[in-house]
């Protein structure tokens, strides 16, 4: 029977992935359906994790505002300066930008509004555009783990704590681990593939006529768009502050009354309200932004996808403790293997913490093993349905980023694998040495 139930959740899964978009979500709740027809227990209240889409809406919320007050924007304009500064280095700059981006703001989201900008740097230079796309949106992904407002960070802290581990040594072994890691798949995107005007597939879209040069505009940043960004920032750091106060190591606030998942909902709401008075937006503005339209897509899909995974692993917790606990034990980077591959399914760095390294814990694995094999639940880009995966794809008109013809052998599997790699063999090093 657990054969069969496995089998819903890959059939429903890939039913997810060929629909697209808030697809994966529709087709997660239809799998659960299935599977409490089949015997597994389906509670809402322990299969959907509500701290993850508290915390995902709430941030997703704060930064539309932003966005709304022309903060993104900016932030954006100074960027396409930056990459315009040193446009032979894109491959190395993009996703340097997109990773400070997304520990900035706590969701891959934002990565959108910086793929554009990549891609028309990328063939003014001659550059080949999927070398910096699919570093990008790697990055975009791997940089969830070492972010201070991430669900998956938080998820993880609540797992580790117990163990030992504090936020701050978390977050340290993270940012290092999947900062260098991104680095290294760097090196290896910008080897990836001919050379643009060496790629047959690129100089049949010019010849027809497909390729577009996009017209480059004076950016007028609205009168308080830097002030947006500064208040989101302060919002940021006085969430890192508590959160390092109410952890169990640091202890300088004890039984605190606002937990650390409630600590990043309620000063994201704040930093929204803030914004909204002091950058005197329209509200009604907030909810029609990229960002709140894309973040609450993804809620949608953690909903779905991440219950369908809960329900089958909260119901075979025993089976897969006693499967994998030996080999865990005796391989401690097949916990790293199986995060990856689990995320790529779950669609969710925070889908994936919530549902397995609770259970790693209960299979006795060392804090140093999950700590240093955190980065790998970073792996949402082995398929190729995700959304910035997508975007970056149909935003390169010269052909170069796309998905090969069996499916897995696409423009982001190789530097995403060194990139997750190197991240996990770099935790396995660093872990042991801080904790």
């Amino acid at each position: 029977m657990i054969l069969v139930q496995f089998a819903v959740v890959l059939v429903f899964v890939f039913i997810g992935a060929r629909l697209g978009g808030i697809g994966i979500g529709l087709a997660g709740g239809a799998g659960v359906i299935v599977l409490g027809l089949l015997g597994l227990e389906v509670d809402p209240a322990t299969g959907v994790p509500w701290d993850v889409l508290g915390i995902i809406m709430c941030v997703i919320a704060a930064i539309a505002a932003m966005q709304a007050a022309g903060g993104l924007d900016y932030l954006v304009a100074k960027t396409e300066v930056l990459l315009r500064a040193r446009p032979r280095s894109i491959t190395f700059l993009a996703p340097l930008v997109t990773y400070v981006m997304t520990v900035f703001s706590g969701t891959g989201q934002v990565a959108f509004s910086t793929l554009p900008v990549i891609a028309e740097v990328a063939k003014e230079s001659n550059v080949r555009p999927s070398r910096p796309l699919s570093i990008a949106v790697v990055a975009s992904q791997m940089a969830i783990a070492a972010s201070p407002i991430s669900a998956a960070v938080v998820a993880m802290a609540a797992v580790v704590e117990p163990l030992g581990v504090d936020y701050l040594t978390l977050l340290t072994v993270a940012g290092v681990s999947t900062l260098v890691g991104c680095m290294v798949g760097a090196v290896v995107a910008s080897r990836q593939g001919v050379e643009l005007q060496d790629d047959p597939v690129y100089q049949e879209r010019l010849a027809k006529g497909l390729v577009k040069r996009r017209e480059r505009t004076e950016f007028v940043a609205k009168p308080r768009a830097l002030l947006s960004l500064i208040i989101f920032a302060a919002a940021l750091l006085v969430v890192v502050l508590y959160s390092t106060a109410v952890s169990d190591s640091v202890g300088l606030i004890e039984d605190p009354t606002i937990t650390r998942s409630g600590a990043i909902m309620t000063f994201m709401l704040l930093a929204g309200l803030l914004i909204a008075l002091l950058c005197k937006i329209d509200v009604s503005t907030v909810i029609t932004q990229q960002t709140f339209r894309s973040g609450m897509s993804a809620a949608v899909c953690i909903i779905g996808v991440a219950w369908l995974g809960n329900t089958f692993v909260q119901g075979h917790t025993a089976e897969i403790e006693e499967l994998g606990g030996d080999i865990i034990q005796r391989y401690p980077w097949m916990l790293a293997v199986v995060l990856l591959l689990a995320s790529a399914l779950l669609y969710s760095q925070a889908a994936t913490t919530i549902a397995l390294m609770p259970v790693a814990a209960g299979m006795g694995v060392a804090a140093t093993t999950m700590v240093a094999s955190f980065p790998a639940v970073t792996g949402l880009f082995l398929l190729p349905t995700y959304t910035t995966v997508v975007a970056a794809i149909e935003l390169d008109d010269t052909g170069t980023t796309r998905i090969g013809k069996y499916l897995f052998n696409h423009s982001f599997m190789v530097p995403g694998l060194v990139s997750v790699a190197s991240a996990v063999a770099i935790g396995f090093g660093l872990a042991p040495l801080l904790i």
